[in-house]
This record gives structure tokens, C-alpha cells and sequence, in this order.
């Protein structure tokens, strides 16, 4: 049961930080052309360290998965 909520709970967090990636490097790129997405209250570089704390999280919950599973062995 804790698995599969760590599971899930770490695939959540890794779609969130690849949308928040590719938000930011659209609104980067487009930045280069004049243009930014006015619904996007954040600048490119912080959408990047949001995007990078969530994958840290994703490695941690994994990290504790691993070790769970030796722990059973």
C-alpha cells in the first residue's frame, strides 16, 4: 500500500516538474521574440527551480523506495 502511494505520489510530481521544464522553456524561447505568456506569473529561471525542487523530491521518495526494498531482502 505505502508503495503505491509513493509511486504515485512521485509520477505526479515528475509530470508537474516536466510541465513546469517545458513551460519554462517555451516561455524562454518566445521571450526571445518579444513575446511572454501573460498567464504565467513567474519568470523562466524560477519555473526552472521549481521544476528542479519537485525532481529532487521525485529522487527522494525513490531513493526511500530502493531502500525499503532491500530493507525487505
Amino acid at each position: 500500500m505505502k508503495d503505491s502511494h509513493y509511486s504515485l505520489i512521485s509520477r505526479l510530481l515528475f509530470v508537474v516538474a516536466a510541465v513546469l521544464f517545458v513551460l519554462a522553456v517555451w516561455n524562454w524561447l518566445i521571450g526571445w521574440f518579444g513575446y511572454h505568456l501573460t498567464w504565467v506569473h513567474y519568470e523562466p529561471g524560477r519555473l526552472f527551480e521549481f521544476a528542479g525542487i519537485l525532481v529532487i523530491f521525485v529522487i527522494a521518495l525513490l531513493l526511500r523506495q530502493i531502500r525499503d526494498l532491500l530493507r525487505q531482502k
